[in-house]
C-alpha cells in the first residue's frame, strides 16, 4: 500500500508541511509514503498509489499552476483512481490569503478523479485539510501528521 504526498513549493513552506504529513503516513505500519514535488510526479506514481494527498501554496485563491498541471496531465487515468483516498493541504503568506479556497480547488480535482476525499480528523482541526501561514509551527505540524495518518489508516481499511 502506498500514499503519494505531492506538493508544489516555491518558498519551501509547502514542502515543509508535506514532510510533516509524510511523517503521519509513515507512522502507519504497512503503508509506504512517496513524497514528491508535483513537477516530479509520474503517471505510475498516481496509478500505484492507494491514496493521494495534494498540497499547494495559494496562488490567486487557487492551486498553483504546477499542481493543476499534474491533474490535467493524468486525466486519462481517472478510471484507475476511483475509490482511492485523497486529501489536500495549503500554505499562504497571509492569514486570510485563500487557503480554504485553494484546498477546495484541489478537492474538486480529486473528486473529478473519483477519489474519496477526507479532511482533517476531528482531533486536528476537523476542517477541509491542514493549512498554515508561512512555515508550519508545532501545532500545525502535529495536525499535518494526523491528516497523513488518517489517510494511511483509511487506505489500509479500504484495502483490507
Amino acid at each position: 500500500m502506498q500514499v503519494l504526498v505531492m506538493y508544489y513549493s516555491r518558498s519551501g513552506n509547502t514542502k515543509k508541511l508535506a514532510e510533516e504529513i509524510a511523517k503521519g503516513v509513515r507512522g502507519v505500519e504497512g503503508v509506504n509514503c512517496l513524497l514528491k514535488s508535483a513537477t516530479d510526479v509520474t503517471r505510475d506514481d498516481f496509478i500505484k498509489s492507494d491514496g493521494i494527498i495534494a498540497g499547494s501554496p495559494v496562488y490567486f485563491g487557487t492551486m498553483a499552476a504546477e499542481m493543476k498541471a499534474v491533474f490535467d496531465k493524468f486525466v486519462g487515468i481517472r478510471n484507475k483512481m476511483e475509490n482511492k483516498v485523497a486529501a489536500a493541504f495549503a500554505t499562504s503568506a497571509d492569514p486570510s490569503g485563500g487557503k480554504e479556497t485553494t484546498i477546495i480547488s484541489m478537492i474538486q480535482a480529486l473528486l473529478i478523479y473519483g477519489m474519496i476525499v477526507v479532511g482533517d480528523p476531528i482531533d486536528a482541526t476537523g476542517h477541509y485539510g491542514v493549512s498554515c501561514v508561512g512555515a508550519p509551527d508545532k501545532e500545525t505540524s502535529t495536525n499535518a501528521a494526523k491528516l497523513g495518518k488518517r489517510v494511511a489508516l483509511l487506505v489500509k481499511k479500504l484495502r483490507a
